[in-house]
């Protein structure tokens, strides 16, 4: 799986998209709440280290999610 984080406007907040290993868009969320959707994803437990990349990564570059 893939992720990227896409910077919010004054108006917008920060998303963050998770792609499979085909490009295709399997999630969407804002960047502060991605407790629903990584529940649905089945990867609720890897919460932490997932909002940790989430910081860390730059906005618009698209990062391999290795878990």
């Amino acid at each position: 799986m893939y992720i990227m984080k896409v910077r919010g406007t004054a108006r917008i907040p920060d998303y963050v998209q998770i792609r499979d290993d085909s490009f295709t868009l399997i999630a969407y969320f804002r960047a502060d709440r991605p407790e629903k959707e990584l529940q649905r994803l089945g990867l609720q437990e890897k919460e932490n280290d997932i909002m940790k990349l989430i910081e860390e990564i730059p906005y618009g570059k698209i990062t391999r999610l290795e878990i």
